[in-house]
């Protein structure tokens, strides 16, 4: 086995002959091949596949052809205290699937000792052999700076009445006119899938009469969830086509941390039936038990040679099968992990950067699992951009109204720099929510966490979320209530679209989507995920589409170099300059004074002419007169719907963020944006 590379070819390849089956394992003794009929229900053939000095277990079988459905099973010692779990008896997805012909289903007789389960082929999904089309490679459509769209693609469209029915919550309703049109209204430059690989329901979740609603639970990583690609990966290929015409790029977000097979007491489905001690870290001093770093129950061990194949074979097929444009990774200090410790030299992380196929996408770390040492902020090699948490708690506090906070919301508009100072430019992915806590218009709305509903007495889910409530906890008709909420929301947005960096938007939050406080909605697919495209906010929607044009027509703001104050070559005046509101420079007494909620960050670039943006900040519970510095042949105006200008001040509401741009006074009042 060549280090992240099958070789041969791991799976089922189709031939001309007919289909060369392979996989690897270390400990197995003996390895068969059982072979089903059409419908995936009687067994046709077992055949046992030798073994090589190598670990591959490999067999040709001839007259066999694309559709044949298989699994695996495997022999060996049956021991779990030392991690060892071979029983024949399990039917184990090929890890190399490329197609499964239904969903995993969770069954307690999928964990059952050797010898007291029964045979499981009955209760587990087959494999589909499949020849699969190459995709011409192609620069990914995605470049850092732009807007990031986190999609939950079930809950995107199930109530969505202008998708029709037959594709809602699926991956071929992302390429509906209607929805790519959506898409660009907003200005997303790449949407990001939450996890579409075949997942299984935690254990727990059955008994109460709930089902994962994010499929971050996978059994195998290149097989899609049939649910939402009923046609494979030709769902997938075709629709990252048509949003690629339009300009949008495709992000892959990916679970290479954990698997389903969970803890000692979960089944046993693929990974742990073929090779449990070289797929799954150990605890320490406890073969029988798994490391948890991920807090699911088992964690991969990306430090072996072969499961670094298989990442890296995951991620080339997705792009070479599907043109996919990046990757976000779950938890991604695993995948850097080398006996139980990160290091951004890793091995796999290192082959990442360096693979041919791999190496020219974008890679998006979660840079932080729970872990020894587990938090990675800033950790992770220069070609990875990072989810930043920082940012996230900084603006919702600062608009929260915390005091002392304006040096640190400077901070975070400028790039973050304390946290990615390393180069002249940013890897931060800024956020306001995620699919994993409080949406933004919940932030608003209660102060504390409303999960009831998963059945876990409100026990899950992080208790500090950095909201408020503006008075009342949840729903409320009262109309002051309402419009200081809505103001709030505008804010946290445009503070997120006057960011450096790329910026990234939950499917939902630019038309105020509420989970009702839920802030760990996994299990709810229902109606309280899925999205009410009937009952948006379309004003706050059209808000967000003004923000999006005027990220793209403003230079200044898609770009990706941290702010520093300091004149670029060429230029004329600074990145960045920071002023009170009434437009003299922050001094240090004004950066440390405990109840500043207002600031102006001026900045160079804004426009081709030359002109500069001024992005003013009032945090305040009142309107404040803000002041911009005037510069000989040029003048301040309205960037877009917001601060109202008078002799040279904008009155700037309560709450809000404004825009001006600078403009040459000889420009005709008609161009303006």
């Amino acid at each position: 086995m060549i280090q992240g590379r099958s070789t041969p070819a791991l799976g089922a390849t189709v031939t001309d002959d007919g289909i060369r089956f392979a996989v690897w394992s270390g400990a197995a003794e003996r390895i068969w091949v059982s072979v089903y009929d059409a419908d995936g229900k009687a067994e046709t053939a077992r055949l046992e596949m030798p073994r090589s000095d190598d670990g591959v277990f490999a067999l040709d079988v001839p007259g066999l052809g694309a559709g044949t459905r298989y699994g695996f099973r495997a022999d060996g010692p049956y021991a779990p205290d030392n991690g060892l779990w071979f029983d024949p008896d399990k039917l184990l997805v090929d890890p190399y699937a490329f197609r499964l012909d239904r969903p995993y289903r969770y069954d307690g007789r999928l964990a059952a000792p050797r010898g007291q389960g029964g045979d499981s082929a009955g209760l587990m999904p087959k494999a589909v052999a499949e020849r699969l089309p190459i995709v011409p490679h192609a620069a990914s459509a995605f470049r850092p700076g732009g807007l990031i769209y986190e999609v939950p693609v079930r809950a995107f469209t199930m109530r969505h009445p202008g998708v029709p029915k037959r594709l809602r919550g699926t991956i071929r309703a992302l390429a509906e006119p209607v929805i790519i049109d959506h898409l660009l209204k907003i200005g997303v430059s790449a949407v990001e899938l939450m996890p579409v690989t075949a997942a299984m329901d935690e254990r727990h979740l059955p008994r109460l009469g709930l089902s994962n609603a994010w499929g971050y639970n996978p059994v195998t990583f290149m097989a899609l969830d049939p649910r939402l690609a009923p046609g494979g990966l030709a769902d997938l290929s075709e629709t990252t086509a048509a949003l690629h015409a339009a300009g949008i790029g495709v992000i892959l977000d990916l679970v290479f941390n954990h698997t389903a097979e969970s803890d000692e007491f979960g089944p046993t489905l693929s990974l742990r039936g073929l090779d449990n001690p070289a797929y799954y870290r150990p605890a320490v001093d406890d073969p029988g038990r798994y490391a948890n770093d991920t807090g699911t129950g088992n964690t991969l061990a990306c430090d072996h040679p072969v499961v670094q194949g298989l990442v890296l074979d995951s991620l080339r097929h997705f792009i070479v099968h599907a043109g996919i444009d990046g990757f976000r990774f779950d938890l991604a200090p695993v995948l850097g992990r080398v006996g139980g410790e990160f290091s951004a030299d890793a091995p796999l992380l290192q082959a990442m950067r360096q693979d041919p196929v791999i190496g020219d996408r974008v890679l998006i770390a979660e840079p932080w699992d729970i872990g020894h040492n587990g938090y990675r902020l800033g950790g992770f090699p220069p070609e990875f951009l990072e989810w930043n948490d920082r940012y996230r708690d900084d603006v919702r506090r600062f608009w929260r109204g915390d005091r002392g906070l304006v040096g640190a919301l400077a901070t975070r508009l400028a790039g973050s720099s304390d946290s990615f100072g390393g180069g002249a430019q940013t890897r931060t992915v800024n956020f306001i929510a995620a699919h994993d806590g409080m949406t933004v218009a919940d932030l608003v709305r209660y102060e504390r966490k409303h999960n009831e509903a998963n059945g876990e007495h409100n026990h899950d889910g992080h208790n500090e979320n950095f909201s408020w409530n503006n008075g009342v906890e949840g729903e409320s008709g009262d109309p002051e209530i309402s419009a200081e909420r809505s103001r709030d929301i505008s804010a946290l947005l445009a503070t997120l679209f006057a960011s450096r960096g790329a910026i990234m938007l939950t499917a939902g939050d630019e038309f105020g989507r509420s989970q009702r406080g839920n802030n760990n909605a996994y299990a709810q697919d229902n109606e309280l995920t899925w999205l009410d495209w009937a009952e948006r906010d379309v004003a706050l929607e059209d808000f967000v589409a003004e923000l999006g044009k005027l990220r793209r027509e403003v230079p200044a703001l898609a770009q990706v170099g941290c702010l520093s104050g300091a004149v670029p070559d060429g230029a004329q005046v600074a990145d960045v300059e920071w002023l009170t509101e009434a437009g003299r420079a922050m001094s240090d007494a004004n950066w440390h004074e405990p109840d500043r909620h207002r600031l102006t960050m001026l900045l160079g670039n804004g426009a081709a002419e030359g002109g500069r943006l001024a992005v003013m900040i009032n945090g305040a519970r009142r309107d404040v007169h803000f002041a911009l510095p005037a510069r000989s042949a040029f003048e301040w105006r309205q960037a877009m719907a917001g601060a109202h200008p008078g002799g040279g001040r904008f009155a700037v509401p309560a709450r809000s963020v404004s825009f001006a741009i600078e403009r040459p006074q000889a420009e005709s009042p008609g161009d303006q944006p």
